[in-house]
C-alpha cells in the first residue's frame, strides 16, 4: 500500500511541476532564488503531506475498528493469542502515521526537486521539460539491479528479513521496470500500425506515457499485489480443505472431563460405533524446540486420509511396528530431520523419522508414535479425547446415548461437519484484513489515473489541436483517449500477473517458510486473475470517462486558441 501511494504521490508532484514550469521560468527571470522557491514548494508539499496524514491516520482508525473483531478471531483461533476486542491509543502510532506521510512525500518529491536545482533557467519553459530530465536509463539500471537481487535472494537468501527484502526488490524492481516495457510494446506497435491515424494514435500514446506511467506502476503494484495474495489466499483454501478432510476425518469427535467418564465413553462408543480412535497427546521438548507427542492406533482411517511429503517405503506397516515416528514440516525443517534422522521422545529413547506430513496452521512441531510405543514411554498420559467412526446416519443416535449414559455434556460432543464448518470460518476471517487492502490499493491506484489524465488533457492541448483540424472530430479523438486508457491497462495488466505470480512464490516459498516452518503448495487460478483484469479494465475505463467526456466537449474556441498562442 505504501509503495502504491509512493508512486502515486510522486507522479502527482512531477505533473505538479509540469503544469508549473511557466511559473517557474517567470518567477525565475524575475529574479526570485532558486533557493527560496525551492524552500517555499517544501512548505506548501509540507503542509499538504500533514493535512493528508491526519485524514489518513483518522481514516485508518476507522479501518482498524471495522477489521478488528475478524482479526483478533484470527489469532485466537489460528495461533491461541488473545487479543482486546477493542482499539488501544497510542500517541506514537499517530506520530508514526504523520511521519510516514512526510517522509513520503519527501522521497516522491526529492527527484522532481533535484531536476528543478539542475535544469537550466529557461530550460523548464519547453514542453515535456520534466519528462525529459527523467533518465529512463537510470530506471532500467535500478531495475534490473533490483530484480537480481530479488533473484539472489531467492536462490542464496535466508531468514524471515530475507524474505521482506526479496517482497520489496521484486515488487519495487517490477514496477520500475513497466515504463521501458510499455514504451517498447507502443514503439512497435506504432511500427506495426497502417494508416496515419493509426500511427498516430501509438506515437501519441508514447508522448504521453512520461505523464502516465506513475500511476500505471501504481496500477501495477495493486493488481499484482491482487495476483499474488489471491493466489496465496487461495492456494491456502484448497490445501487446508484437503488439510481437514485428512485431519477430521472421524464423523464425531468426544471429549472427557475426567478418566471415569473416559472410560464411559468408550464403554457406549464400542457397541455403537465402528471404531473408537484416542487422541493421546503430551508436550515435550525435541531437539530443542517445543512440540507435541501423539499416540495413534493402527486404524484404516489413517492410512486412507494422510498425504506425506516424504515418506518411507510402507511407512504406516514400519510405523505400526514401532519402528519410527512421524513428524510434521515444521520440525522437519526447523530441527533439520530428513528421512532415517534419528529423534528423542524420551530420556534414552531415540527412533527413526518414517514420513514427514503437512501440519498447517500449527506453530510448533508434532510426533506421531504408535499408540503402543506412545503408552509405555508415556504410561500416565490417559486418553481423555476421541474420534468415532460411524455411520453418519448414526451421528444422532450415538450422541443422545453418549449424552444420557456416559453424561457427557452437548458442548463436549462435535461432529466433523461442525468443526469443518468453524474452522473454515476462521480461515475467510484471516485474510479480510488483505482483501480489503487489495481492494483499496486498485481503487486508490484508478484514482490515481483519473488524476493523472485530467492533469494531462490541458497540457496535451498543442498536440490535438492539429489533428482535430486536419478533421478529427471531438467524438472521434475522445473515442481515441478512452482506447489509448484501456491499452495501456490491458498492456500494464499484462505484466502485473507474472509479477504477481512471483510474488505469490515468494509469499509461500520464502516468506511462510521463514515465519511459520511449512511451505504451501502453490496453484493457479486463470478464472480469478480473469476477473481481475476485467475489474483493472474497468477501472482505467471509469478514469479515463470524465477527462474523455470533457474533451468531447470542449469548445472549438479552444482547440483554435492554440494556434493563436502557438509556442
Amino acid at each position: 500500500s505504501f509503495s502504491v501511494g509512493l508512486f502515486i504521490v510522486h507522479g502527482a508532484i512531477g505533473l505538479a511541476f509540469e503544469q508549473r514550469r511557466a511559473m517557474v521560468r517567470t518567477l525565475r527571470a524575475l529574479g526570485v532564488p532558486l533557493r527560496r522557491l525551492i524552500g517555499l514548494m517544501v512548505v506548501e508539499l509540507a503542509v499538504l503531506a500533514l493535512v493528508a496524514g491526519m485524514i489518513g491516520v483518522a481514516l485508518g482508525y476507522a479501518v482498524a475498528a471495522a477489521l478488528l473483531p475478524d482479526v483478533a478471531a484470527t489469532l485466537r483461533g489460528l495461533y491461541g493469542a488473545d487479543v482486546s476486542g477493542q482499539l488501544a491509543m497510542r500517541p506514537v502510532w499517530w506520530l508514526s502515521g504523520l511521519a510516514i506521510a512526510l517522509g513520503g512525500t519527501a522521497v516522491a518529491a526529492a527527484g522532481a526537486l533535484w531536476s528543478l536545482v539542475r535544469m537550466p533557467l529557461l530550460v523548464s519553459a519547453q514542453p515535456r521539460a520534466w519528462a525529459m530530465a527523467r533518465r529512463r536509463g537510470a530506471l532500467v539500471a535500478v531495475s534490473l539491479a533490483l530484480l537480481a537481487t530479488a533473484a539472489g535472494i531467492a536462490v542464496w537468501g535466508h531468514g524471515l528479513m530475507a524474505g521482506f527484502i526479496l517482497l520489496g526488490a521484486l515488487l519495487i524492481g517490477g514496477a520500475l521496470a513497466l515504463p521501458p516495457l510499455l514504451g517498447l510494446v507502443l514503439q512497435l506497435g506504432e511500427g506495426c500500425a497502417r494508416g496515419p491515424v493509426a500511427q498516430w494514435f501509438w506515437a501519441d500514446t508514447r508522448q504521453q506515457l512520461p505523464g502516465l506511467s506513475l500511476a500505471l506502476m501504481a496500477l501495477l503494484l495493486a493488481m499484482a499485489a491482487n495476483v499474488g495474495v489471491s493466489t496465496m489466499v487461495s492456494s491456502f483454501r484448497l490445501t487446508f480443505t484437503g488439510f481437514l478432510d485428512q485431519r477430521l476425518a472421524s464423523e464425531l469427535y468426544v471429549s472427557a472431563t475426567d478418566a471415569r467418564q473416559a472410560a464411559a465413553i468408550i464403554a457406549v462408543a464400542q457397541t455403537r460405533s465402528d471404531a473408537v480412535l484416542p487422541i493421546l497427546s503430551t508436550d515435550q521438548h525435541v531437539a530443542g524446540l517445543p512440540a507435541e507427542i501423539y499416540g495413534a492406533r493402527d486404524h484404516v482411517t489413517y492410512r486412507d486420509n494422510w498425504q506425506f511429503l516424504r515418506a518411507a517405503p510402507k511407512v504406516w506397516e514400519a510405523l505400526a511396528q514401532g519402528k519410527g515416528v512421524l513428524v510434521n514440516e515444521q520440525l522437519f525443517r526447523r530441527a533439520g530431520l530428513d528421512l532415517g534422522a534419528k529423534v528423542t521422545i524420551a530420556p534414552g529413547v531415540a527412533m527413526p523419522v518414517l514420513g514427514i506430513y503437512g501440519d498447517y496452521g500449527n506453530p510448533v512441531g508434532q510426533i506421531i508414535l504408535t499408540e503402543a510405543v506412545f503408552r509405555r514411554q508415556f504410561p500416565d498420559v490417559v486418553a481423555l479425547r476421541f474420534g468415532l467412526r460411524i455411520d453418519p446416519a448414526q451421528v444422532a443416535a450415538l450422541r443422545a446415548a453418549l449424552r444420557d449414559q456416559a453424561g457427557v455434556a452437548d458442548n463436549a460432543i462435535v461432529d466433523q461437519a461442525s468443526i469443518k464448518a468453524l474452522s473454515l470460518s476462521v480461515f475467510e476471517r484471516t485474510f479480510a484484513v488483505t482483501t480489503a487492502l487489495n481492494i483499496l490499493t486498485l481503487a486508490v491506484a484508478g484514482f490515481a489515473i483519473l488524476m493523472s489524465l485530467l492533469t494531462l488533457a490541458a497540457m496535451r492541448l498543442p498536440q490535438l489541436a492539429p489533428v482535430w483540424a486536419l478533421g478529427l472530430t471531438r467524438r472521434r479523438l475522445a473515442a481515441l483517449d478512452l482506447l489509448r486508457a484501456m491499452v495501456l491497462a490491458a498492456l500494464t495488466g499484462a505484466v502485473a500477473l507474472p509479477l504477481g505470480l512471483a510474488l505469490a512464490w515468494a509469499l509461500l516459498a520464502v516468506v511462510n517458510v521463514e515465519a511459520f516452518g511449512w511451505r504451501l503448495p502453490m496453484y493457479l487460478f486463470p478464472l480469478d486473475y480473469l476477473r481481475l483484469a476485467g475489474l483493472a479494465l474497468l477501472a482505467a475505463a471509469l478514469a479515463a470517462l470524465w477527462p474523455v467526456w470533457r474533451l468531447s466537449r470542449i469548445p472549438p474556441a479552444r482547440l483554435l486558441g492554440v494556434f493563436r498562442h502557438e509556442r
